[in-house]
């Protein structure tokens, strides 16, 4: 019999899809199902990698709160967004991976029975973790305009009440592209306040916006800065997917008991890869090398909106993905995802579990194909849609 504390945790259906196009093994297939990317990490992360396995300190499981080298840099990349200094020894830990990072901080911050605040959709590995941790996720729903993905600040704020022990929010969110800004960190600034709860900054994607415009941070807020817990990866603005290295900043007391909650859980982080991270966030150019990606990420981005101008496709701000609405389709995501798999060798993700509204999105990555395969896309709709 399954765990009570799985029997409300289903899968994000990355896996199935991801699976299933493996098994097949055609290259023709685009492979628009998984948060991958085919771009480049830095070079000076990839230098400082290979020079580690040859140092035996970085075979070690020591020190288990993360290099010294990579709290520092972490510290200081957050400290240079947020506009505030921290203390890489006391409010700053390493962590497996942005996920290992956010599952840590709510097992610190939240009690079983406890709301946590999300925007609705959001990634199904979020609201999981959430339940996996004795939370009660509590959605704001997000609304598709013509202009993107919004939430209004008033509808977030009210969703903070006396039971909520953390919001958890991520800008660029996954995998609407949602962007937050001012007003949506002063209206959560009152209402954490009012109600001692923490804000949880999933920092993942936050430099990959499409407006040009630099991060807006929470903890840049005075009202927020003692109550934001920014956890922040490698795996996407860095492209260092497979070296599962995160951190988490925050207040020191809070992350006392995060790194406690790290010794119980996944111990420490790759060794081989820390000092790799280090200097990819040290690195001289570290802004304009995202902000290159950036660039081709969107244009990936544009040539899809272009390609699926005809169908119900919702602009997003930023981030890996954008969503196709079904129901215009008169078809269920899962339906629609199986049609382009069978009948035009197109992998995509149907959102079931990823918030209440998911079942109706089916998600389309487009950071790991090139123009010159996304284009064309609309034919393989058109093909899958095709009566019969």
């Amino acid at each position: 019999m399954t765990v009570t504390r799985l029997r409300d945790i289903p899968g994000i259906g990355v896996d199935a899809v991801g699976d299933a196009a493996d098994a097949v093994g055609d290259p023709e297939f685009l492979r628009l199902e998984n948060l991958d990317t085919d771009l480049r990490p830095p070079a000076v992360a990839l230098a400082a990698t290979r020079a580690a396995i040859d140092d035996d300190a970085a075979n070690s499981y020591l020190p288990f709160q993360g290099h010294r080298s990579l709290r520092a840099a972490a510290a200081a990349h957050v400290g240079r967004i947020a506009g505030r200094a921290y203390d890489p020894d006391t409010e700053c830990v390493s962590v497996a991976g942005g996920l290992n990072g956010i599952l840590n901080t709510l097992l610190a911050t939240v009690e079983p029975g406890q709301e946590v605040v999300l925007c609705d959709p959001i990634y199904a590995g979020l609201v999981n973790r959430v339940r996996l941790a004795g939370g009660v996720p509590r959605f704001v729903p997000a609304q598709a305009t013509a202009e993107g993905w919004t939430v209004d600040p008033a509808e977030l704020a009210a969703a903070v009440g006396p039971g909520t022990a953390a919001v958890l929010m991520m800008g660029p969110a996954m995998p609407t592209g949602l962007v937050l800004d001012d007003r949506h960190w002063s209206a959560l600034a009152d209402a954490c306040e009012r109600h001692d709860a923490w804000l949880v900054y999933d920092a993942a994607m936050e430099r990959i916006r499409f407006d040009g415009r630099p991060p807006n941070h929470p903890a840049a807020h005075d009202g927020l800065a003692r109550r934001t817990i920014t956890v922040g990866s490698a795996s996407k603005e860095l492209r260092l997917i497979g070296w599962r290295v995160g951190w988490v900043v925050g207040p020191a007391d809070i992350v006392a008991d995060i790194r406690l909650v790290g010794l119980t859980n996944v111990v420490c982080q790759v060794g081989l890869a820390q000092d790799a991270v280090a200097a990819a966030l040290d690195a001289p150019d570290a802004d304009a090398d995202v902000a290159a990606a950036t660039a081709e990420w969107r244009r990936r981005c544009e040539t899809v909106l272009r390609e699926l101008a005809d169908y119900p496709v919702i602009r997003p701000h930023g981030g890996w993905s954008l969503l196709v609405d079904t129901r215009p389709l008169r078809m269920t995501a899962a339906e629609l995802s199986r049609r382009l798999f069978d009948r035009a060798k197109v992998a995509a993700t149907p959102m079931d579990g990823w918030g209440p509204s998911g079942t109706h999105y089916l998600r389309l990555v487009f950071a790991n194909e090139p123009v010159d395969r996304l284009t064309g896309i609309a034919e393989r709709f058109r093909h899958a849609l095709a009566a019969g």
